[in-house]
Parts: C-alpha cells; sequence; structure tokens
C-alpha cells in the first residue's frame, strides 16, 4: 500500500480542515486541527455537542475526508488511498464502536461480533475462535447465544466493542461509546475499552462528553468550535 512507513506514531493529523456549505452558511466543523497519537494509547476527545469530535472521528476514520489537511493511520496517508483502499482499511485496521451500540437484532451476540470475520472470510474454526474468545474478553461467554433485545445496554455494548475488534485492528475509534449507559455502566465499559487497548495492544481514539471517564484515558484532547484547546 502506497505511503506506508514504519512509525511509533498510529494516528498523524496536521492542520485539518472541514466545512459544510457555502458562504455565510458554512459551518466550519474542524479549523486547523494536528495532533499525534502514539500506538497503544487511550487517548480520549472531550468537547460539547457541535464541538467537531464526530467529524473529527470520521475523517480520522476515513469515512469523511478533509477540505485541506492531511491524515496518516500507521504512516498511511490517507489522501493517497481510493476508496477501495480506504475500505480495506477501514475492514482491516480500524474498529468502530458507536454510541447506538449498531448491533442486527436477529443475529446472536456470537454472530454479531462474527460479522467482520464472515465479510473477511475467515476460516470457521478460525472466527469461532476469536468470537469465544472476545466474548470472554469482554466478559459476556455465557451470553453468546443471547440476541440484542435479551441483552441490556452495557451488554450490548461490550458485544460492540468485541465486535470491533474481530480483525484484530491497529486503532479503535469510539465515539460517544457510554452516550446511552447510566454513569456506572457507562464506566464499566470505560474499564474495558481501557483494558482491551493493554491486552490487544490497540490504539483508541475515544470522543466522549462524560468528564467523569476522562481520567480512565491515557491523555485527553479538548475540541472547541473546531479547533484543539487543551492537550
Amino acid at each position: 500500500m502506497t505511503g506506508q512507513v514504519t512509525t511509533e506514531t498510529m494516528v498523524r493529523v496536521e492542520d485539518v480542515h472541514r466545512s459544510y456549505g457555502t458562504g455565510a452558511a458554512a459551518v466550519h466543523a474542524l479549523r486547523g486541527v494536528s495532533f499525534e497519537v502514539p500506538r497503544g494509547e487511550l487517548v480520549a476527545l472531550k468537547g460539547r455537542s457541535g464541538s467537531g469530535k464526530t467529524t473529527l472521528l470520521n475523517i480520522v476514520g476515513g469515512l469523511d475526508t478533509p477540505d485541506r489537511g492531511r491524515v496518516a493511520l500507521d504512516g498511511r496517508d490517507l489522501a493517497e488511498l481510493d476508496e477501495n483502499g480506504l475500505l480495506a482499511l477501514r475492514r482491516d485496521h480500524i474498529g468502530f464502536v458507536f454510541q447506538s451500540f449498531g448491533l442486527i437484532p436477529i443475529l446472536t451476540a456470537a454472530e454479531n461480533v462474527g460479522v467482520p470475520l464472515r465479510l473477511r472470510r475467515a476460516d470457521p474454526r478460525e472466527r469461532e475462535e476469536r468470537v469465544d474468545l472476545l466474548l470472554s474478553l469482554v466478559g459476556l461467554a455465557d451470553h453468546a447465544a443471547q440476541r440484542p433485545g435479551e441483552l441490556s445496554g452495557g451488554q450490548q455494548q461490550r458485544v460492540a466493542v468485541a465486535r470491533a475488534l474481530a480483525n484484530n485492528p491497529s486503532l479503535l475509534i469510539a465515539d460517544e461509546p457510554t452516550g446511552q449507559l447510566d454513569a456506572e455502566t457507562g464506566h464499566a465499559v470505560m474499564e474495558l475499552l481501557r483494558a482491551v487497548v493493554r491486552s490487544e495492544r490497540v490504539t483508541a481514539l475515544v470522543a466522549t462528553h462524560d468528564a467523569t471517564l476522562l481520567d480512565l484515558a491515557d491523555r485527553v484532547l479538548e475540541l472547541s468550535d473546531g479547533v484543539i484547546v487543551e492537550h
């Protein structure tokens, strides 16, 4: 893949700008954002609603493109990748966790976790072993056969975390993963993410507005009106 170099920096964002609309009605979501995330670090991204957190995560995850600036993941310059290259990057190297869980209702917990492995056409035995391992990692080995509707919100988010890890991603992106959970459950999910970073050797970028969760991160970045105001 073009643009790949050996680096200990997992995420590099350089002077990224992103606006929506034109003229006086334009919304400037990001205004020259720059930062780096070392490999194996859990970074929390805080800021009020509308501060640009989701836009930034979408750009880092290859779901959106900046108007100008540069984003590199593990030495790969995203601007050098075509749509197929970005698809492969997201499939093989990035795990996504969203506020809404995003589980498929008719599938069991184990089947939901196994979806990324099926898309990659992993060997069935390998898939089963990986799913079992991940459900154990998130504390849901006894709930493998249950469907999302039979699980609590916290359990559903744990399944979502396990699914995000299915393909051994090097980067985990989580957008308000505790937003629909009560404080105690949200804290438990954030602790799980921190444990996953350590055990799976993954880098994580987690957006949250919950100040009580920030002490679980290795570092906190604050966004305000599309600008990083605190490192």
